[in-house]
């Protein structure tokens, strides 16, 4: 994975109910509310979070 790789991640939905890691991820990734779009780089830390809790996200790369 390049360094200058970005990913635009959405939270599609609530993290309200989740499991607290799976909160954690989505503060991690700088999400705070629904419908939120935020960029962040392509790193393996970043990769992980996102698929942990790919469920409740939409991500595309930039």
């Amino acid at each position: 994975m390049s360094n200058n790789k970005q990913l635009k991640v959405t939270l599609r939905r609530s993290a309200n109910g989740r499991l607290a890691s799976h909160k954690a991820c989505v503060a991690g990734l700088g999400l705070r509310r629904m419908h939120q779009t935020v960029t962040v780089m392509d790193t393996p830390e970043n990769r992980g979070m996102i698929n942990k809790v790919s469920y409740m996200l939409s991500v595309e790369e930039v």
